[in-house]
This record gives structure tokens, C-alpha cells and sequence, in this order.
């Protein structure tokens, strides 16, 4: 999700790490952070909104004469983002009493149909009685996709013969169903088409009059770019949307959509689609995802994925083994699984403050998948008494280990040694309170660069701090005076 655009704005913004920052070297820099956005499918009216105002914060004294000037751009920029994206209203108003209607319309191939379960899903697990209506008569496998749906998350599914109905009739007949029998929350699946004409909107506002839906969510399909913003613009024009729902942002997205949309529409983003699957729906977030655009991690929502997850009474039970010392590698592949559920691993990888340079680097060669599924092979391959036990496995443990598994006998070591000192950093982080910990999780953020490498602090002496080409310098001299004594010895 943006790589293209987070790749292309870490080496826009390469122009902070060439020393000393001018005005004029601002304004050159900031021309290439516009082509940037512009690369990646961002709105042109919106490209030129940001530069201007980040360039306009970034020339002034405070930037310029303050002692991290690089920092202070990059939360310019972070910060435009987010105002760009947000503010952000969540809630879907439903009403306290009676039913609620949300009618979600797009273009065929948005991924509409899927959407509609997902927030249904949604609902039902927040404790709301959820009912779908299949209102799409235009897509003849739309009505069979929504019934698969419904019964998938066990929602039940409103829908009648497209020969003898109309879209309006299905849209009232659902909602007088869904009140009989005392669903509190009633959604809509219209019709989509390939593109916009009159005949759609016409079928849209004729449901918008007559059944006087609570909000109108528009879903959209990232992958089109410039095109989704376009059509959001279109149907908002007609409906007055009330919020727009982004999918597929798991895809290979360039991310202008989710950059232009809001600024282009004053719609805002209420939720965005991350996947196929039913439960791959999240909150928009604009500061996490200006967080991820820019290659600074999110850990906010790697946090909330881990406790949807993990079960809170085995994390109890593990925490309380690391502290004593017992984490067993049985304990640690039960830990392995729980974090595969949360996504494919290089995913989570970048969502952790200085991690992203280390998955672009792996793109090229090591794969974290495979090599989570060979320490599972691995582990699998050991008897019981072996797993809760690592520390006792001998050489002929370790072979018989490596011939049903695979692999040499020195990865099994490898993996063994990594478990142990592993197992030692567990147990002494287990001493620690929950605001160390997440201190300690700030101070990796604070020492992120926007490549997403590890800054290295300036060390400071009495002497004040240590000019990095003096230390070269002194370095140099070392190494000849060393060869110089050398030659005299012989």
C-alpha cells in the first residue's frame, strides 16, 4: 500500500540530507515533492495546495535557524498531509431508536457488493442487528454475491426477482422487512454501472427521495487514482454524499485517492478496504496514514491489530513466562500464529518506526514468510519434551531435528542461539511498566529518518559535539601513523 508514493517522496525529500538548508534549496526541493504527488495520481490543485503552504512554513526563520530544520519539514509535510485527508467523523449516526438506512452506491467493479458485508459484519459484531437489501438489478450475479454474503456473517438478505420489481420497490419493500422483524440498521446495495450516466443517477436519486436514507456512502475503487476522485465529485454533486468508503488499498495503489478525495469533495473518508476478506475493513485514520505514506511506521494500528488477534489471557500467561524465564519455543511458534493472522509480514514490518528500509531491502531477496514458515517447520519437527526444553537439545537432537525438517543442522543452532538471547531480552523487558515500554517504542519513532533508516544520534562531549569530519580526519592520521611505526619496527 503507497509504496509508489512513499518511495517517490523519500527521494523528494533526499534534499534535507545535502547540509545546510536555504530557502532556495527549500524551494527546489519542495518543486520535486509537487512532481511527487503528482507521480502518484494526486489531484493537481491539490499537489499545488500542499507544496505552497509547506514551502510557506518551511522558509520561515523558526525552520531555517532552529537546530533540526530536517525534522521540522518532514512534520510540516506530515502535517499538511493529515489536514489534506481530515478531519474525519467516524460515526454512522445511527439512530437511537427505530431503523437507520445507509445506502452505499459506485461504479460496477468497486468492490460495493463486498463492501456492504463488511460494514455489515461490522455492525453485527458492535452489537446492532444489521439487514442487507439487494437494490442491484443491473449486475445479474450481484443479487446471488449478496445472498453468499449474508449468509457468510450470518446477516439476513432482502432481495426479489429483477423481472418483476424495481430498484425502488426493493429498496422500500427491504426497509418495511427489515422493521417487521426488528433489524435496527438497513443497508442498501444500488446499482452500479461502469461509468456515470443520467439512467444511474436518476435510479439514485429516485431511492434518495423516496426512502430518505440516514447516510449516503459512496465506495470507491483506490486502484482507478484520479478517476475515483473524479466520480466522487460526480455522485456527491447528485447525492450529497455523506462519507466515502476506499477499497482496495491493498492493492498496487499509487494513493492520490486517498490524498485528493477529501480535498476535492469535502467528503471525508470514513473507512478504507484492506483486503478481500470480510473482516478487512479499518477506520481512516489521516494521521496514520500520512504516517505510513511518509515511511514513519504506525504503530497505533499495529497495537490495536495485535489485540484483535491475540487472546488476552495467553498473552497474560506468556508475559508472566517471560518474566520467570520459562518462554518455551512451544509458547513462542503459539506467539508466531497469532502474528501471521495480523497480515503478511512485511505489512507489519513498516508499520514499525524504522522498519520500512528494511523490507524495501528485502524485496530483492529474504522473504519473512517463508522464513516464519521454516522455523515452523522447524519447531514442528522437535518432540514436545524438545519444544519446552530448548536448552537441553544435544547434537543428536539437533540432527534428527534437521533431517525431518529440511534443513542443516546449523540453522537449527542458529535458531536455537536467536530463541536464547530472545528469551533474555523478554525476560528483562518483563521488569519494565507499560510507559517504559512505550517510551521505549517513542524513542525508536524519534530516531527515524523519512527513508525509514535509524538516525545516528550526534555524540556530545565537554568539548561540545563532535564534528563528524574532524573525527575522519583524526581517523586518517591514526591509520598513517600506525604504518609509519609499523615500517620503522621492521
Amino acid at each position: 500500500m503507497f509504496e509508489g508514493i512513499t518511495d517517490n517522496l523519500k527521494n523528494a525529500l533526499s534534499f534535507l540530507n545535502r547540509g545546510r538548508l536555504t530557502e532556495a534549496s527549500i524551494r527546489e526541493g519542495m518543486q520535486t515533492v509537487r512532481q511527487a504527488l503528482l507521480e502518484a495520481d494526486v489531484n493537481y490543485d491539490v499537489a499545488q495546495e500542499l507544496v505552497d503552504s509547506v514551502t510557506e512554513q518551511a522558509i520561515g526563520d523558526t525552520v531555517l535557524k532552529s537546530l533540526s530544520p530536517t525534522e521540522q519539514i518532514v512534520g510540516i509535510v506530515h502535517q499538511g498531509l493529515v489536514d489534506l485527508m481530515g478531519p474525519v467523523d467516524h460515526s454512522l449516526h445511527l439512530q437511537k431508536s427505530g431503523v437507520t438506512i445507509l445506502m452505499m452506491c459506485g461504479l460496477q467493479g468497486s468492490g460495493k457488493t463486498t463492501t456492504c458485508g463488511k460494514l455489515a459484519r461490522m455492525l453485527a459484531e458492535q452489537g446492532h442487528k444489521p439487514f442487507l437489501v439487494a437494490a442491484d438489478l443491473q449486475r445479474p450475479a450481484a443479487i446471488d454475491q449478496l445472498c453468499v454474503v449474508g449468509e457468510q456473517i450470518g446477516v439476513p438478505v432482502h432481495s426479489e426477482d429483477p423481472q418483476q420489481t424495481t430498484p425502488l420497490k426493493v429498496c422500500q419493500n427491504g426497509v418495511k422487512r427489515a422493521k417487521a422483524e426488528g433489524r435496527d440498521v438497513v443497508i442498501l446495495d444500488t446499482a452500479g454501472r461502469l461509468h456515470i450516466d443520467d439512467e444511474l443517477m436518476a435510479e439514485l436519486e429516485q431511492i434518495d427521495s423516496k426512502v430518505q436514507p440516514h447516510q449516503i456512502l459512496l465506495v470507491c475503487d483506490a486502484m482507478t487514482g484520479q478517476d475515483a476522485v473524479n466520480s466522487a465529485k460526480a455522485f456527491n454533486e447528485a447525492l450529497e454524499l455523506d462519507g466515502v468508503i476506499l477499497t482496495k488499498l491493498d492493492g498496487d495503489t499509487r494513493g492520490g485517492a486517498a490524498i485528493s478525495v477529501k480535498a476535492v469533495t469535502g467528503v471525508p473518508i470514513k473507512f478504507v478496504g484492506i483486503g478481500e476478506q470480510l473482516d478487512k475493513i479499518e477506520l481512516f485514520h489521516p494521521d496514520r496514514m500520512a504516517g505510513r505514506i511518509l515511511g514513519m511506521g504506525d504503530m497505533v494500528t499495529l497495537f490495536e491489530k495485535a489485540q484483535e488477534q491475540m487472546d488476552e489471557d495467553e498473552l497474560l500467561d506468556a508475559q508472566d513466562k517471560m518474566a520467570q524465564g520459562t518462554f518455551s519455543l512451544l509458547d513462542f511458534q503459539k506467539q508466531m500464529k497469532s502474528i501471521r493472522k495480523m497480515g503478511p509480514i512485511k505489512q507489519i514490518m513498516k508499520m514499525i518506526p524504522g522498519m520500512g528500509g528494511l523490507t524495501d531491502a528485502m524485496d530483492g531477496g529474504d522473504d519473512p514468510e517463508k522464513d516464519l514458515k521454516r522455523v515452523d517447520g522447524i519447531i514442528n519437527s522437535m518432540t514436545e519434551w524438545e519444544r519446552e526444553n530448548p536448552s537441553k537439545i544435544d547434537r543428536s537432537r539437533r540432527n534428527r531435528i534437521a533431517k525431518g525438517s529440511g534443513v542443516e543442522p546449523s540453522e537449527i543452532n542458529g535458531l536455537l542461539k536467536q530463541f536464547n538471547e530472545m528469551s533474555t531480552m523478554m525476560k528483562r523487558m518483563s521488569g519494565m511498566g507499560m510507559s517504559e515500554r512505550m517510551q521505549a517504542v517513542q524513542d525508536m519513532a524519534k530516531n527515524t529518518d523519512p527513508s525509514g533508516q535509524f538516525k545516528v544520534q550526534k555524540q556530545r562531549s565537554r568539548r561540545g559535539p563532535v564534528d563528524s569530519s574532524r573525527a575522519k580526519e583524526l581517523k586518517k592520521k591514526k591509520r598513517k601513523d600506525t604504518k609509519k611505526a609499523r615500517k620503522r619496527n621492521r
